[in-house]
Order: C-alpha cells, then sequence, then structure tokens
C-alpha cells in the first residue's frame, strides 16, 4: 500500500497544519497581498475564492516559495517557513497544483508521477549504473506507490501514454497524482475545475474526498466553479484586491453582502443559494442556520441606517 505522511509525534494534535500570519508581498508600490491570515486543520479542506486579480495565486506562490513575503510569516505544522526555497517547502510537506497546467508533456503518465518522488529514493549513482538489487527494489516499490495514486484518479490505465496526449480533463487529474506523489501535509489546488465539464467535475469532487479520505491530508482550494467550492469545502475565506473581505462556512458566505456585491453577484447568488453544501443540505433552504442568522440583519437594517446616507458595512 501507499505510505502515508506521518506527522511528527513532537507536533501537538492541535498544531495547525498551515498558519499564516499578517502574510503579504508587495511590488514596487503596489500591495498583492496585504494583511492574510489562515489556520487550516488537519484534513480540513478550505476554499480560497474570488474575482480575477484578487491575489489567490499570489497567495499559493507565497505559500510554496515561489514569491518571499515582504511581511508576515506562515507556518507548515508549527515550524516558520519563510525564506524557503521551493524544493525545500515541498520537502517540508506542501505541493500544489497549477491554473496553467505543468507537466512533463513528453514524459509518459507514469515517469510523471514518479518524478515526484525521486526525493524519497535513495539508491546510489553506482547502484543505478550497475542495476544492483537495491535499485530494481526502490524502482518496483515506486511503480508500485505510483500506480495506486494513478488508480486514486483514475489513470491506472493510461500509464503508459504520453502526458501530452491525455485529454485536458486528465492531465489535470494527473497533476493531481503528481503532487500526491510528494507525500504532502498539504495540498493546493489552483482551479483543477478549469476547463472541465460536468461530468469531469463530478469526478474530481469524488477524487477529492477519497483523497482526504485516504490520506487524511489537508486541502487549500481555489476554484471559480462555485458548485464545486460549495459541495467540498468546509470553510471559504473570500480576498478582493488582496484583501481579505470574508470567512465562514458556505452558508454564511453565500449570504455575505460584501461577497455577492464583490464577487458573486445578484445572479450567482441565486444559483449559489439553490446549491448543495458537503454535507448535502441546500445552502439557501429556509431552516438553514445561515438563512436565519441573515434575516435578522435585514429586518435591523432600516432601524442602524436610519438618518444615513449609506449603509454601514
Amino acid at each position: 500500500m501507499t505510505e502515508k505522511k506521518a506527522v511528527s509525534a513532537e507536533v501537538p494534535k492541535e498544531t495547525p497544519v498551515l498558519k499564516a500570519v499578517h502574510l503579504g508581498i508587495s511590488f514596487g508600490g503596489l500591495k498583492a497581498v496585504d494583511d492574510f491570515n489562515m489556520e487550516i486543520g488537519r484534513s480540513e479542506l478550505v476554499g480560497l475564492i474570488g474575482p480575477n486579480g484578487a491575489g489567490k495565486t499570489t497567495v499559493f506562490n507565497l505559500l510554496t516559495g515561489v514569491y518571499k513575503p515582504t511581511e508576515g510569516a506562515f507556518y507548515l505544522n508549527g515550524k516558520k517557513m519563510n525564506g524557503r526555497k521551493t524544493y525545500q517547502v515541498v520537502e517540508e510537506g506542501i505541493a500544489r497544483t497549477f491554473q496553467n497546467i505543468r507537466l512533463f508533456k513528453k514524459m509518459t503518465v507514469l515517469e510523471n508521477v514518479k518524478v515526484a518522488m525521486n526525493k524519497d529514493m535513495h539508491y546510489s549513482p553506482l547502484a543505478s549504473i550497475f542495476r544492483t538489487n537495491s535499485f530494481w527494489r526502490e524502482e518496483h516499490d515506486t511503480d508500485e506507490r505510483a500506480m495506486e495514486l494513478l488508480d486514486i484518479v483514475g489513470l491506472g490505465d493510461k500509464k503508459d501514454a504520453m502526458a501530452m496526449n491525455l485529454p485536458y480533463g486528465q492531465q489535470r487529474k494527473l497533476e493531481i497524482a503528481r503532487a500526491l506523489g510528494t507525500n504532502m501535509r498539504l495540498l493546493l489546488l489552483d482551479e483543477p475545475a478549469a476547463g472541465m465539464n460536468p461530468v469531469e467535475t463530478d469526478e474530481l469532487l469524488d477524487i477529492i474526498n477519497n483523497i482526504r479520505r485516504t490520506f487524511g491530508i489537508s486541502v487549500l482550494l481555489i476554484e471559480h466553479d462555485m458548485s464545486l467550492v460549495m459541495r467540498v469545502c468546509e470553510r471559504i475565506q473570500v480576498i478582493d484586491y488582496g484583501v481579505t473581505i470574508a470567512k465562514g462556512t458556505p452558508e454564511e458566505i453565500a449570504h455575505n453582502p460584501r461577497v455577492i456585491e464583490a464577487y458573486l453577484g445578484k445572479q450567482a447568488e441565486k444559483e449559489v443559494l439553490n446549491m448543495k453544501d458537503a454535507s448535502g443540505h441546500v445552502i439557501g433552504e429556509e431552516g438553514s442556520a445561515a438563512a436565519a442568522d441573515a434575516e435578522p440583519d435585514k429586518a435591523e437594517k432600516p432601524d442602524e441606517t436610519a438618518g444615513a446616507g449609506t449603509p454601514n458595512r
């Protein structure tokens, strides 16, 4: 069976897998991300949403060492990660997929996954030259692990295909399998459903849920497909112009006026309220906790803003 990433015994269970504290970055005089705070617990799936250009992928680049924060810090299982190079971040346990697919297109599907496992292979250059028993043993074990991951994403029968010959949706799945090959503790998914049709999106939903059950990893998801976000995420954080404007459950986010104004829009709000959350409840149905909380606010609003030119935000 595939080895699961063991969490260090020194790390208390209550320590969040990811903790970002006042994280930010400026490019010249432009603050791309400002005062970003987030915690993700073990096996938790959190969504990060916002308009195009809001800074979502910049957050991913900060968390993976592509960019160096100009302020704040972030921690993986309590260990400060500022200043780590990208390969060091991967070794510590953070892996990602990309908005624009980045596969080794002229390698096979199986080879793409095995590349991610290279850091866990320990035979010597001499052993690889002379094809010793230790070489064949590690290669065999790596092949088995890679095949298990391909089976999880539904690509086991494509192992010998060239990555560039896969349909778009299957290339997305291969990126996820490759990320899993690093034995990460935190998986960052950057718009994994982009370009997928509804059937492929449903398959992706099953894959994400299966990954969490099988490996117990935490997931941070960027996605514009709100039907996927609302169905799979336990919590959602919304950013706009690099600043967090809302945090909460899918129900709370769907009813948040600032999110509706900045991102969802009125028409999308109606669609979101008819979607189901991770537990299968219709988000906007009468009697839901978020809907019940939202009604008193609407009733009280005229009193709060009486005599004012504009409502409070």
